[in-house]
């Protein structure tokens, strides 16, 4: 099947990610990984490998409906680990500091963007909703306790989860062969924040 590679996420404002962006880049010369940029830091909560055409306005739709289901939530970008495991990483994360209730908003949200993604015809990819921003790929796996270990110290600063976004990923458009995002909708969670 073809199609355009896409994603929804929820993405933190400019302040969380210039907080995080500040605190990783007098650290990014330490280790040759492939740092994800600032303007690429998000919170993916459904990946679609290929959206044709013709679904792109059904999902966008279905995506909307599932959005209205949920409630806007408080988070705070805090900790980190690795993909698959920290001696042996590939992917190098940052986590997210959630309270109960919105954790379970989060979850909830990201089953219904897989569901909303599944009614309109599209194959959602990956495994189970493991909530992270990923900072780094490694090129080869290798051990990275010691990053973690950095990671588990950050703190970043608390927003409100009001949106979801829904992402199209060009491969190698960006800057020095890095995927290039281009937002397609954004669809607003209402009402208060579940903190």
């Amino acid at each position: 099947m073809t199609g355009t590679r896409m994603f929804a996420a929820v993405v933190p404002p400019p302040e969380v990610v210039e907080h995080l962006d500040a605190f990783l880049e007098v650290r990014r010369a330490a280790a040759p990984f492939r740092w994800a940029p600032a303007d690429q830091l998000h919170l993916t909560v459904a990946f679609y490998a290929a959206v044709p055409d013709r679904a792109l306005d059904d999902l966008v739709e279905r995506l909307e409906r599932a959005a209205e289901r949920r409630t806007a939530f408080g988070a705070r970008v805090a900790g980190g680990g690795a993909f698959p495991h920290a001696a042996d990483a590939r992917v190098l994360w940052a986590g997210l500091d959630l309270q109960d209730d919105a954790r379970e908003e989060l979850d909830r949200l990201a089953a219904g963007a897989r569901a909303a993604a599944s009614r309109a015809g599209v194959a959602v990819d990956g495994q189970r909703f493991r909530p992270h921003v990923t900072v780094a790929r490694l090129g080869h796996p290798a051990g990275v306790t010691d990053w973690v270990r950095l990671l588990d110290s950050y703190e970043g600063p608390a927003w409100t989860v009001d949106t979801l976004t829904l992402l199209a990923s060009y491969l190698g458009e960006g800057p020095r062969g890095r995927p290039r995002y281009e937002v397609v909708a954004e669809v607003p969670l209402p009402g208060p924040a579940v903190v």
